[in-house]
């Protein structure tokens, strides 16, 4: 209606433009990934993984901390949590920019459908992340984004569709219900 031609002309006179997210695609190359069981979330020692080492070594391979623990690096000594396994090819797909709700969900289904056909890959996850200003709050609290702004979740999901969500919030927020 006419509101919808008086906000178009306002965007058209400001130069406002509509930005695509951007997509970017790399493959990760011998990889040590944690072993990780769908109902061992505290892990077992010598046969899988917690959910906090997960989401640990999870930080580390987005923010592509090397994993080698080598002694010569003064960067990070952070390697892959035991048990793990050396995947030769991981792929890492990164999707930057404001992505609406409905899109996740629609990206999730579509991970979901990737066991339908026998793959090697034992989980996959899917990660998303706020920005820090966003104006994220649960049980009416202010976000507080000035001391942090986390606010992201990640799904773990494995071959029987049985999966872990993942959550974090700043110190200042609360979780969601």
């Amino acid at each position: 209606g006419a509101e919808g031609s008086t906000l178009m002309s306002y965007f058209s006179k400001n130069q406002i433009r509509a930005l695509k997210p951007k997509v970017t695609f790399s493959t990760l190359r011998d990889l040590p990934c944690p072993v990780l069981q769908s109902s061992e979330l505290q892990g077992k020692p010598e046969e899988s993984c917690s959910t906090e080492e997960l989401f640990e070594w999870l930080g580390a391979v987005l923010n592509q901390v090397s994993l080698d623990n080598n002694s010569s690096s003064f960067i990070s000594t952070y390697c892959c949590p035991q048990p793990n396994v050396v995947v030769e090819k991981a792929f890492l797909c990164t999707i930057t920019g404001f992505i609406i709700p409905e899109k996740i969900i629609q990206l999730l289904e579509q991970l979901c459908c990737y066991f339908g056909e026998p793959k090697l890959a034992y989980w996959l996850t899917l990660t998303v992340h706020g920005f820090a200003d966003s104006p994220v709050s649960w049980r009416e609290n202010e976000h507080g984004f000035h001391k942090g702004g986390e606010n992201l979740y990640n799904f773990v999901i494995f071959r029987n569709l049985d999966y872990w969500l993942q959550m974090a919030v700043g110190t200042n927020d609360d979780c969601p219900p």
